[in-house]
């Protein structure tokens, strides 16, 4: 017990060094390129600390969330999982939740078991489509344990409710919607319709795949089902659908690899051609592999078209489309030598409307096929660049030894392609008007010569040389002080959100902001699925895992003074005079700073920069003489400069900080090594954005010598010198420590006080031996983690 006690003053000494350890070795940022850096990076306990964001918290014992339906009309989310269909208010997804509970019946998952599947990751019923069938309706399909199933849910009217029996949710279940069979009660709370309708349970196939394992595309449209999904059991024959309606079913041609070849589907769309009607197509979004450019089939990812109106061919092609087109998107980086690097694999698609319907903006994500390196970019195109190649050269081979080139024979008419009774054909009201040599055209070209290329011929976003890939995306429309911009929030797949913002140069250039990356799950997944609401400010992400809702904004974790929120450069957000807050176009001109074309706080936060500077107090650090002293001074982001300069006391000449074999400057704060007498002074860190300069510490450091320390000692006791990392049985009486912890204040200091006030209130008290064994226990328990990681010389501490 004394002897620890005497080993307070040499164990202070090296705390510093403690944290600069930590501080080397805990950089964020290393691997990242500068561009791509986020200017704030949240991790899970912190996003969940500023209360925007909120994680479904029910139990179901389910996997594999993914949101298919957003209703705003009903304020309602409808999320598939395995077995569970569930429907959650837009503005509190913990709020009372709607669920269904879909399983298949125990004799069809010990079929699907005997055939060789998963029980838990195959056998069950995985929902994969929800579309809505009427106003009270939703059509709801599930792969049904490798037997594809359908059924029809009543969700009521906006208005309607039932009133439920309110029950014990266990472990935060609730079913009631899901049980019909629930008595009410005169006062139970209102809730609205959630439930199976009994005894409409029809095939699944042609509408949702047997293997979960499978991404299937749907679309519901004039009560016709349209779907891009593989329709065996073994997942070999795959086919866009059309099912339900008065309409005949359609599909593509049957294993004809020029149509679809092993493809993976990703996103359906309808885009309106022209204001007549029967010129509305429905595009689809896959990838696939393909051999145009070679023998080796290669990935390549597709956008292909069909008529809504497309009822077959005559003769050829009876019950299959006969408008059926696709293209090649390209997405790649022309590097200084000249060659492509394509990113093939289209992951995700984000259709932004516009005023004018039919031409809405694409957004696509992709990334790199093959395991040479991990990349991903966001490529944008147009619907006319879309149009024009759709409606240019058809690609043509002679035979299997030649090569793909533009068909230079006569088109038929009508164009092959071309929606019946549309603006070209008026005359023909049905496909199968159509010549017979018009569908042997098609049978044969459903491919496109030229790609379509994104705007500008070059990415919107680029990752390279990371360790993770975008797996989703959406768009949000956002009006600033200084105009519109549109902000990408992207998902990863290592479970985080990246707001990004893309701003034009004048030089034909962009120039990329990573506004913030927020760690969405506790545990790391792959984001599978994201929905917005500008509406209600708020983004819906979905994984393996669960569900969350989080707010597109937090403007206060950018910083407290003007010159941070306006260099944070966020449309979202604006300095109101007090704060960074939300942005409101309502709010009065002079009261709101922002600037997100140029974020320049010189000239936005006139006023409030001196402010800023002048509150950095000035703070006292102490160090012993021959110790390691660690001065902190974290910057706000990782895109500002940081210096450090130096002022000897009664000097008026300042100078720069540079790192040498002692000095050592860190993304954290500057390392001071043996530390010298001469090192006293006072230190100052500025940060420097656009040549704003901020002052963020300011820091008088004292250097205590060796015989300081011992006169300290001397003054009552005498005993023999302590050296500063050496112990002695020298033991200060309890205002000799309070001496002591006034002039060595270090961060774990309050640790050592908290103890050593304990020991003293306890005197001579018989019993405080066993206390005193047990409190020296728990100090050492507490600051063991610490000095194994950091000291592996100080592994323990000395016996009492």
């Amino acid at each position: 017990m004394w002897r620890m006690r005497s080993l307070l003053l040499g164990s202070v000494t090296l705390l510093v060094l403690v944290f600069s350890s930590l501080s080397v070795q805990e950089n964020l940022f290393t691997s990242i390129p500068p561009l791509s850096a986020p200017r704030v990076y949240l991790a899970f306990k912190e996003v969940k600390s500023t209360g925007t964001a909120h994680h479904f918290a029910f139990l179901l014992n389910s996997t594999d969330y993914r949101i298919l339906r957003m209703d705003e009309d009903h304020d309602r989310m409808y999320v598939g999982s395995k077995d569970y269909i569930l429907s959650l208010d837009l503005n509190d997804i913990n709020k009372e939740p709607l669920i269904i509970h879909w399983p298949v019946a125990p004799q069809r998952r010990t079929e699907c078991v005997l055939s060789g599947k998963d029980i838990n990751g195959e056998c069950g019923n995985f929902i994969r489509l929800i579309e809505p069938w009427n106003r009270t309706h939703l059509y709801v399909c599930g792969t049904g344990a490798y037997n594809p199933i359908c059924t029809y849910v009543d969700r009521g009217h906006k208005a309607q409710a039932l009133l439920h029996q309110q029950g014990p949710r266990g472990g935060g279940r609730t079913s009631r919607a899901a049980d019909p069979s629930a008595s009410p009660e005169p006062y139970a709370p209102k809730e609205y319709i959630f439930r199976l309708e009994p005894g409409k349970v029809d095939s699944g196939k042609g509408k949702c795949p047997f293997d979960p394992k499978l991404n299937s595309v749907s679309a519901l449209i004039n009560g016709q089902l349209y779907a891009g999904v593989y329709i065996d059991f073994m997942g070999t024959d795959s086919a866009i659908f059309r099912t339900l309606g008065k309409h005949t079913a359609m599909r593509t041609d049957q294993y004809n690899s020029r149509w679809l070849n092993d493809p993976t589907f990703v996103h359906a769309q309808l885009i309106p051609d022209s204001a007549e009607k029967n010129d509305d197509k429905l595009y689809f979004f896959f990838r696939e592999k393909a051999s145009e450019m070679g023998q080796t089939p290669m990935a390549q990812s597709r956008i292909g078209r069909i008529c809504l109106n497309d009822d077959g061919g005559h003769c050829c092609l009876v019950n299959k489309w006969s408008t059926f087109l696709k293209a090649r998107l390209i997405c790649s980086v022309t590097g200084a030598d000249g060659i492509e690097t394509h990113f093939d694999e289209l992951r995700d698609v984000f259709i932004q409307k516009t005023q004018d319907t039919k031409n809405p903006v694409i957004y696509g994500v992709f990334s790199v096929s093959g395991s040479v390196f991990k990349g991903s970019a966001i490529c944008v195109y147009s619907m006319a660049d879309v149009r024009m190649v759709f409606n240019g050269p058809f690609a043509h081979k002679e035979g299997p030894n030649y090569q793909w080139i533009p068909y230079q024979g006569k088109i038929p008419y009508p164009r092959p392609g071309t929606c019946p009774g549309g603006t070209f054909t008026p005359n023909m009201k049905s496909t199968k008007d159509y010549p017979d040599e018009v569908i042997n055209f098609m049978r044969t070209h459903p491919t496109m010569y030229n790609a379509v290329y994104p705007v500008h011929k070059r990415p919107l976003v680029v990752r390279t040389n990371v360790d993770y890939e975008f797996t989703t995306i959406t768009v949000d429309q956002v009006a600033a002080a200084d105009g519109n911009y549109e902000v990408l929030f992207l998902g990863t797949d290592r479970g985080t959100v990246q707001k990004v913002i893309v701003l034009p140069r004048d030089d034909l250039q962009t120039e990329e902001l990573v506004l913030e990356e927020v760690e969405v799950f506790r545990v790391p997944t792959p984001i599978t699925t994201m929905k917005i609401s500008p509406k209600r400010q708020q983004l819906y992400v979905s994984s393996a895992v669960g569900v969350t809702h989080l707010a597109l904004h937090r403007c206060d974790v950018y910083g407290e003074a003007c010159a941070d929120c306006c260099l944070a450069r966020d449309p979202y957000c604006a300095w109101d005079g007090k704060s960074c807050s939300r942005y409101s176009a309502n709010q009065k001109r002079r009261s709101r700073r922002q600037d997100v074309k140029y974020g320049n706080p010189i000239r936005q936060c006139r006023g409030y920069n001196s402010n800023a500077n002048k509150n950095t107090l000035e703070s006292v650090q102490y160090g012993v003489e021959g110790s390691t002293a660690f001065l902190e001074c974290q910057a706000r982001s990782p895109h500002v400069s940081i210096k450090w300069h130096f002022q000897k006391e009664n000097s008026d000449r300042r100078r720069e900080i540079r790192s040498d074999g002692r000095v050592v400057r860190t993304d954290q704060g500057l390392l001071l090594r043996s530390l010298q007498m001469s090192d006293a002074g006072s230190y100052q860190c500025t940060s420097t954005e656009k040549n704003f300069k901020h002052t963020l510490v300011k820091l008088q450091l004292v250097v205590l010598s060796g015989r300081t320390v011992n006169s300290i000692q001397a003054e009552t006791s005498g005993p023999a010198p302590l050296g500063p990392l050496h112990a002695s049985a020298w033991t200060p009486s309890a205002e000799q420590y309070k001496d002591l912890l006034t002039i060595l204040s270090q961060p774990e200091m309050g640790l050592i006080n908290q103890y050593c006030q304990d020991y003293w209130q306890l005197g001579d008290d018989p019993a405080a031996g066993v206390h005193r064994k047990k409190d020296s226990k728990e100090l050492k328990e507490q600051r063991k983690p610490r000095n194994r990681r950091h000291h592996e010389g100080q592994r323990s501490m000395p016996e009492t």
